[in-house]
């Protein structure tokens, strides 16, 4: 009973002794502070929309376009009951997923694009042209529209098609746009009057068949803000690893450790402070910043939990295996990136949907980041998430274990 009770007084003597060394630290302090600031204000100001719609815009107005090009075919003889085909084309531009903003003449679209007129789109869906330069306001509660493409068509240009003349049709596009949008454009334009002019593609198209590789997002897309939340907790994580390595580093270094062996601690009081303090420091920032990026709910909060749990774990493994080497600041950053570097990779895949590679998913980090993302995003269950549990354990054993292996042979040979 004594020799427990001596032990926890020694565990809670050396977590002190390493608060302490931690808080005059002002540079990880200051790291960390900042950290936590910034992570937490960039997840809010990042936008919280998706747009999932094309827009472009076109001129002169669909009205217009489609009155011309009926009375140019009435006046080639064309009977009216045979222009229902123009019927299907107008539904085609209100398809799902085209936005079209209509321009009176091509001075305007052309300005538009330049943005030295600004387009705004209502809470209605109404598009509002505005002056910057000009006395009328900005229309409220609205969302400004960037134009990067648009199209001017010759008002009689359907009715020309249909006849036989063939008309220009001049696509304005900003400097940045790439080469497949405007040539998407172009293809667009060319299959309309083909279609128009009654004719077939002058090309072979293959047989085809749509396969969604990876979870199809269509419809569902998901925001930038709402991606960050799991990145988020990941790299705070992530960054403890400096911060413990550090401290265990100078420890190495500095033969503190031999100093305090002389004294009735041990080995294992000191690797199981060190496991301690770690945890705490991780987990704790990592419970911050998730409270204040508003993850948890009344469903998933165990589950998070537990996973900021195994994350900690996991980095506090690492930061083991980083301090071991004793070197100094430099040297230690330098040697921390290795381990850190690799493991960041599985958070891309967070960022760029789509089917994961098999050896991004071999990485020790990748159920981690998983799980954050499964829970924080898609509501995962336990049912859902046992398999990365699992995983994630798998792998913060054999790490926690290599790097209670190599402090404790580093600590010996002192």
């Amino acid at each position: 009973m004594k020799s427990q009770i001596s032990g926890s007084k020694l565990l809670l003597a050396i977590l002190k002794k390493d608060l302490k060394v931690y808080s005059r630290n002002t540079i990880y302090l200051f790291l960390t502070i900042i950290s936590l600031v910034f992570f937490v204000a960039i997840f809010w100001i990042v936008p919280d929309t998706v747009e999932e719609d094309i827009t472009f815009a076109i001129t002169p107005p669909l009205s217009e376009l489609f009155s011309e090009g009926r009375d140019v075919l009435l006046a080639a003889g064309i009977p009216e009951q045979l222009l229902e085909q123009f019927d299907d084309l107008e539904a085609a531009f209100e398809e799902e997923g085209l936005m079209l903003v209509e321009f009176e003449n091509e001075d305007q679209l052309k300005k538009a694009i330049t943005q030295d007129l600004e387009v705004y789109k209502t809470e209605q869906g109404r598009f509002v042209i505005h002056d910057p330069d000009g006395e009328q306001k900005k229309p409220e509660n609205s969302k400004r529209i960037r134009l990067d493409i648009g199209m001017s068509f010759p008002p009689t240009f359907f009715g020309d098609v249909v006849v036989g003349v063939r008309p220009t049709v001049t696509v304005f596009a900003d400097a940045a746009v790439p080469d497949e949008i405007r040539g998407a454009m172009q293809g667009f334009i060319r299959e309309m009057a083909y279609q128009l002019a009654g004719h077939e593609l002058p090309v072979e198209l293959p047989d085809e068949e749509m396969i969604i590789l990876g979870q199809d997002r269509l419809g569902a897309q998901i925001s930038t803000r709402t991606k960050m939340r799991p990145l988020i907790a990941f790299f705070i994580l992530m960054m403890e690893t400096f911060a413990l390595a550090s401290l265990i580093s100078n420890e190495v270094l500095q033969r503190t450790v031999t100093a305090l062996l002389v004294t009735p601690m041990r080995v294992w009081h000191f690797l199981t402070a060190k496991t301690i303090f770690g945890m705490a420091l991780a987990m704790s920032q990592g419970l911050i910043v998730l409270i204040f990026v508003r993850a948890f709910t009344a469903e998933n909060w165990p589950l998070l939990l537990l996973t900021i749990f195994l994350g900690s774990l996991l980095f506090t493994a690492v930061a083991m295996l980083v301090g071991a080497a004793g070197k100094d600041f430099i040297g230690q950053l330098m040697f921390s990136m290795l381990f850190i570097i690799p493991l960041m990779i599985p958070s891309f895949a967070v960022l760029f949907p789509g089917s994961v590679a098999t050896w991004v998913r071999a990485l020790p980090s990748y159920p981690i980041v998983n799980l954050l993302y499964e829970v924080t995003i898609h509501g995962a269950t336990w049912a859902d998430s046992y398999t990365s549990l699992l995983y994630a354990a798998l792998w913060v054993l054999i790490i926690f274990a290599a790097g209670l292996f190599v402090l404790k042979r580093k600590v010996a040979t002192l």
